[in-house]
């Protein structure tokens, strides 16, 4: 269910924080509309986290150790990866307004990103907002095959091993739903919700600057 506009409102980084808390979040029509609609899903994506399925094939990728991966390294480069065109979306819904807000709440250590990388270039990642005990998931990209697939596994793991309990996909796209992504109705996505703000997340359980081998990684799912 998509809400009214914000024509009168302007969204700073505050408010958009206590939307999330509410269970809605802002959307664009594409990159060139300058302006902001609210979206509340009457059904809405998750990733129950116990439930996360991982491909055999990823499980050896993941394994194998053979792309490095980042936290909160280059948010600019992974809003940018996730906006530009690609081979399963002509345009995107990250516009301008996104880029600054999303930005703001990366300063303040709200937003955060998982990087992939293949000989120091960017190759895929994701980026989300991290609120108490629950993470929503809002973009991911690929350069690489297997790339952004690396880029969830990493988070997931980051997630249980943080003590997270909501890992919020908005909605479930067949790329989700082969990592065990399912709809829950809005009320019971209310109730999850007002759960994981009950309680609190690490996400610096394992220190940004620190690589985490994928053994680790496979070990905390």
């Amino acid at each position: 269910m998509a809400l009214s506009p914000d024509d009168t409102i302007t969204i700073t980084p505050e408010i958009l924080l206590k939307a999330y808390a509410a269970g809605i979040f802002p959307m664009a029509e594409d990159a060139d509309d300058p302006s902001l609609f609210w979206v509340e899903p009457r059904e809405r994506g998750i990733i129950p986290l116990d439930g996360f399925h991982i491909p055999k094939r990823l499980a050896r990728t993941i394994r194998s150790d053979e792309f490095e991966v980042r936290i909160d390294h280059d948010f600019d480069a992974v809003i940018a990866g996730c906006a530009a065109p690609a081979a399963d979306r002509e345009k995107t819904w990250i516009n301008r307004r996104i880029r600054d807000l999303y930005g703001q709440l990366f300063d303040a250590g709200f937003c955060h990103t998982v990087e992939v990388y293949r000989d120091e270039n960017l190759v895929g990642g994701l980026y989300g907002v991290r609120l108490k005990g629950a993470f929503f998931g809002e973009s991911m990209f690929h350069k690489e095959r297997d790339a952004s697939k690396v880029a969830l596994v990493h988070l997931v793991a980051r997630l249980k091993r943080g003590g997270f309990t909501l890992l919020d996909t908005q909605f479930v796209t067949p790329h989700l739903a082969q990592f065990g992504a399912i709809e829950v109705p809005r009320r019971s996505y209310k109730q999850m919700l007002r759960e994981a703000l009950d309680q609190d997340g690490d996400w610096s359980v394992w220190p940004r600057n620190l690589k985490v081998s994928g053994e680790e990684i496979l070990a905390a799912l």
